[in-house]
């Protein structure tokens, strides 16, 4: 039974359901706006909110961790972009936009996006 246990597995093993949240985060990182389904934006934002809390300390620590999740580029932007920009904020440091469902399957689309 599932009870409790409320993450989504997206039909993936944990290392690929990994691979895939860390790529998102990547991107979105990077890109500061993603369009992708609706579940894994929400999967992909408290992610993405913990990373940037992280990058707030801009510690070499906080560095070593962020470099493992996201890779040197994106561990770099956080700390000198997003970690700066975000000092004063305690959190909500992202917005999700519903945007209607893809052609081909019908899935339902977001948009995830920096404040």
């Amino acid at each position: 039974m599932r009870h409790h246990n409320s993450n989504r597995k997206f039909g993936r093993k944990a290392a690929t359901r990994n691979a895939l949240m860390k790529s998102l985060a990547r991107s979105l990182v990077l890109k500061e706006k993603i369009t992708t389904t609706e579940a894994k934006a929400k999967e992909l934002r408290p992610f993405v909110e913990k990373l940037v809390t992280t990058g707030k300390k801009a510690t070499v620590a906080a560095r070593r961790d962020l470099s493992i999740k996201v890779g040197p580029q994106g561990s770099k932007r956080i700390v000198e972009v997003l970690g700066p920009k975000y000092k004063d904020r305690k959190g909500g440091y992202t917005r999700i936009s519903k945007l209607g469902s893809r052609n081909n399957d019908a899935a339902p689309m977001a948009q995830i996006e920096f404040v």
